[in-house]
């Protein structure tokens, strides 16, 4: 069977050939073949029966000339094919990641407002992809937090204990394997816990919170054990930690080579893909490149 290939999304803007770039090394980690795309738009909203995408154009496109010779002086490529589609980039990328196993795309692109700091495909795709989808932010950002104690490549990773995604925690950890990195794994608590006892009083919990971090930390090794054994080369260390989970995914983002956050499920009341606050916010700040992982079908 063939290996699926990883798809990089390409616009000629700068985001999408630093997205282009990134596309490029996950391929050869991956040993897959690299499908650089270009969807051409047109204006679908008039037609509400309109096509997304049109067939594939072999005719020449600037923008895939401008990929071309970007990497053009770059030695040891995967193998590549570059395809021109029309349609609605915000339409046609999340249905090509049914074909695909990354999508790989700038967190701007040509088109919106400067001060955007994710674009409508980078959402659309982050949201609707059928496979994980990676976006490559701007460099640049500024994150607050202390360094990272110890050095080398690291990919972060975001578990909620009580309602864990396995998709998300084996996306990470064959990632840190393919890596050589260490897997730092967020695990966050709420604290402050406040609970109601009348109108108008607060009781203090009847836990402390270094008990509360315990029990997180135990929970999340419990969680952990089971892709630690399938994958013993990588050191995972859970980190639990107090409050508001998207903050400290942001601030592990500096120096990190990847934060893996995951996609909520579909619910019988909320049907609808939806991405989440966290996966959200994380997508808006973070520092280092985002992967934001589907649940798996039998999950969904």
């Amino acid at each position: 069977m063939s290996t699926l290939p990883v798809i990089a999304a390409v616009d000629g803007s700068h985001d999408s050939l630093r997205a282009l770039d990134w596309a490029v090394d996950g391929a050869l980690l991956r040993e897959a073949p690299l499908r650089v795309v270009h969807v051409r738009q047109y204006a679908a909203w008039p037609q509400a029966d309109v096509l997304v995408a049109g067939p594939p154009d072999t005719g020449e496109d600037p923008v895939l000339d401008e990929a071309r010779h970007h990497l053009a002086e770059r030695a040891g490529l995967p193998p590549m094919e570059y395809i021109a589609l029309e349609g609605v980039p915000g339409g046609v990328l999340p249905e090509l990641g049914a074909g695909a196993q990354l999508l790989v795309l700038g967190s701007r692109g040509r088109g919106g407002f400067a001060s955007l700091l994710l674009g409508s495909n980078g959402l659309a795709s982050a949201r609707d992809a059928a496979c994980p989808v990676v976006v490559v932010p701007r460099p640049g950002r500024e994150v607050h937090g202390e360094a990272p104690a110890q050095e080398g490549p690291r990919v972060v990773v975001g578990l909620d204990v009580d309602n864990p995604d396995g998709a998300t925690l084996a996306f990470a950890f064959e990632e840190a394997s393919r890596r050589g990195a260490r897997l730092q794994v967020v695990a966050a608590y709420p604290w402050p816990v406040q609970s109601w006892a009348a109108a108008g009083q607060i009781v203090a919990p009847a836990v402390d919170e270094a008990s509360i971090a315990s029990e997180t930390r135990t929970l999340a090794d419990g969680l952990l054990a089971p892709y630690r054994g399938r994958h013993p080369e990588v050191r995972a260390e859970a980190l639990p930690v107090p409050g508001d989970a998207a903050g400290h995914l942001v601030e592990a983002s500096r120096d990190a080579d990847l934060v893996v956050v995951g996609r909520h499920r579909r619910r019988l009341l909320a049907p609808a893909r939806m991405m989440g606050s966290v996966t959200h916010a994380v997508l808006l700040h973070a520092a280092a490149p985002i992967a934001v992982v589907p649940p798996t079908p039998a999950e969904e």
